[in-house]
């Protein structure tokens, strides 16, 4: 099997999509030797921030010299991204010969496992094959019925910011929400939360009551913000002095103490982390498409933010940066997202918006976005593709304008393509 063989493999469309459950990923595992059984796992969920805490995590435990495994989804550029060791990716002779061997099983199997699924048993039969120390796992779907949580006790657990998204699947309630992120919790697993959503914390706190799992909420008080500008957040922590971090967004500090906490976690329990491994660790850190300056010359910003919550985050850094607003919009987001709620949030920072389809079967027409943002009276051009939103923006922009892009993970790489091209 070449490696694009694999990959449409892969993205078949027999897998079906999504469906809840673990009993495919189970009986996957199981046929596979159950790989997770001789791994160590620190485990994130939440609504927003889940990557890029993942990102933090991994490049300290990286830099502690352990050899970690990062599974996360979705990819910008690569499929490879997704299966990671200490940052570096799959090959595709590696990924070419295990979705070979794994596709005997999962044909075998009467009820076929999912895409996400039969990604998540590549994975973890990868990192055990290689021996990984430690993987950090991020969890594509709520938590309970999502496919990683076929998982031992982690190590850790991770709870990262709550809101609401995914209503469709997670239920319509923050309570409900809540207790579909808090599946991952195990009994007498340790946990780490980010807190400041009152209704997820209190059925956090009581699952883990139940579960006799000791809860750790984040002391964002600890944070303090020292200087910012589009290439670096300076801050401080205590007992760290002053850190540095490479990812811009000021929510990406919030992002941070989580990540930190729960490594504080991790040392407790024995693993081997010094205060510099955390200061050289955090410096390290690259995560792509999350606030991610793409031009200088004009500014052009690349964010994931996909829902209200994630949205609020961002315009909270945007008017950061440039209070005086007047930012040239690229939109592209899915069908069954809140677009009024994210796009009423944009509105005072708008001098116009570009209307994009992301390539998804699940992505909302570029028509039916530009009318939506017409309600915000603010001029709107609707695209035909990523790379003429991209152009008509940068026009827009001239040479001392602001742009970004933001709506959706799933048009990053395209946009990402798009503007290096423009600058070359």
């Amino acid at each position: 099997m070449t490696y694009n063989e694999a990959l449409d493999y892969i993205h078949s469309v027999g897998w079906l999509g999504s469906r809840p459950g673990l009993s495919r990923t189970v009986e996957l595992l199981r046929r596979l030797g159950n790989p997770e059984q001789e791994l160590k796992f620190v485990h994130v969920a939440g609504t927003n921030g889940k990557g890029s805490t993942c990102a933090c995590i991994a490049s300290v435990l990286k830099e502690a010299g352990y050899k970690v495994g990062f599974n996360l989804s979705p990819y910008i550029l690569r499929f490879n991204e997704r299966i990671q060791i200490c940052g570096e990716q799959i090959s595709d002779e590696d990924l070419a010969a295990l979705v070979e061997e794994v596709r005997v099983h999962a044909e075998a199997m009467e009820d076929h496992p999912t895409e996400f699924e039969l990604i998540t048993a590549l994975a973890l039969l990868y990192f055990k094959r290689q021996n990984c120390d430690i993987v950090v796992l991020e969890v594509g779907l709520g938590g309970e019925l999502d496919s990683t949580n076929v998982i031992p006790c982690p190590e850790v657990a991770v709870l990262t910011a709550m809101g609401m998204d995914h209503t469709q699947v997670l239920g319509d309630t923050m309570a409900q929400v809540a207790r579909a992120k808090a599946g991952i919790i195990k009994d007498g697993g340790m946990v780490v939360s980010y807190g400041g959503n009152a209704e997820a914390d209190e059925v956090f706190r009581a699952v883990c009551k139940d579960r006799d799992a000791r809860f750790i909420e984040a002391d964002h008080s600890r944070v303090t913000a020292r200087s910012f500008d589009l290439g670096d957040n300076v801050f401080s922590c205590a007992p760290y002095g002053e850190l540095h971090l490479p990812l811009i967004g000021r929510y990406q500090l919030k992002n941070a103490c989580v990540a930190i906490t729960a490594l504080e976690a991790l040392r407790e329990k024995g693993w081997k982390i010094s205060d510099e491994d955390i200061r050289r660790g955090l410096a390290a850190v690259r995560w792509p498409g999350r606030f991610e300056l793409l031009s200088q010359e004009p500014i052009f910003l690349l964010d994931g933010a996909h829902n209200p919550h994630g949205m609020a985050a961002t315009v909270e850094s945007l008017r950061a940066y440039f209070p005086e607003g007047n930012i040239h919009f690229l939109l592209g987001v899915m069908a069954d997202k809140d677009v009024a709620a994210m796009t009423e949030l944009l509105a005072p920072l708008a001098a116009d918006f570009t209307a994009v389809r992301p390539d998804n079967d699940r992505a909302m027409s570029a028509e039916a976005l530009g009318a939506a943002l017409a309600a915000l009276e603010r001029p709107v051009t609707v695209a035909e593709s990523v790379a003429e939103g991209v152009r008509i923006v940068r026009e827009k922009t001239g040479e001392r304008g602001v742009a970004c892009a933001l709506g959706s993970l799933y048009f990053s790489g395209d946009v990402r393509q798009a503007v290096l091209a423009e600058k070359s």
